[in-house]
């Protein structure tokens, strides 16, 4: 049985029966409300019970494990793949000989793989999750490298007195810039453009 409908006084009431007839959890299972129901007067007259349709989507981490499994093998590369989660957050990471081909330029193809997969996993599902995705301990050298260079071009800024555009960058690298000179008392930092162009400017605190 992958679905089934069911009632209940409460729209959780029926999520609950359905659930225990599925012999699942609610993290493995799609729901569709199809009547929220009415309570009545003094709950008994008039009231009309809540209807839902639940449908078991799936193990949503092995389910990103098969994704990457399936792609690393028509890229041509032999990875190993190793998965946790953290509450909403699933953080998968890549291992193997040919991982800078999943890596690219700049984490680029790892980027575009990241992306796919965040689609993956919330596909149909009832709850968002934040999907990571690293290869060999990238995403931390990554986040070093960009520490340091905006702490680099704050002090370009600084000294042409003149604003910095760094290169476009998806949103958590960009967020890597900020954070780091957040409390910095001789530049702020925000973001311009539109995606997929979007960029960090610093701006010397001076130069108003």
């Amino acid at each position: 049985m992958r679905q089934v409908t069911a009632t209940g006084q409460t729209v959780e009431e029926a999520v609950q029966s359905a659930l225990e007839k599925l012999h699942t959890t609610r993290d493995q299972v799609h729901v569709d409300i199809i009547d929220e129901g009415k309570k009545g007067i003094l709950g008994i007259f008039g009231s009309k019970p809540a209807i839902v349709k639940v449908k078991i989507t799936g193990d949503k981490v092995k389910e990103g494990e098969d994704f990457l499994r399936e792609v690393t093998e028509k890229m041509g590369v032999k990875a190993d793949i190793t998965a946790r989660k953290n509450g909403n957050e699933i953080i998968y990471e890549l291992s193997g000989e040919q991982i800078a081909i999943l890596i690219g330029k700049r984490g680029q193809t790892l980027n575009a793989l990241q992306y796919l997969l965040h689609l993956v996993i919330n596909r149909n599902a009832d709850q968002y999750n934040t999907v990571v995705l690293d290869a060999e301990g990238y995403r931390e050298r990554r986040k070093e490298t960009l520490e340091n260079l905006a702490e680099k071009l704050a002090d370009k800024a600084i000294r042409t007195r003149r604003e910095v555009k760094l290169e476009p960058m998806p949103s958590y690298e960009r967020k890597i810039i900020h954070t780091a000179l957040q409390h910095h008392q001789r530049v702020s930092t925000y973001s311009d453009g539109i995606e997929p162009n979007r960029h960090v400017v610093i701006k010397p605190e001076n130069n108003r």
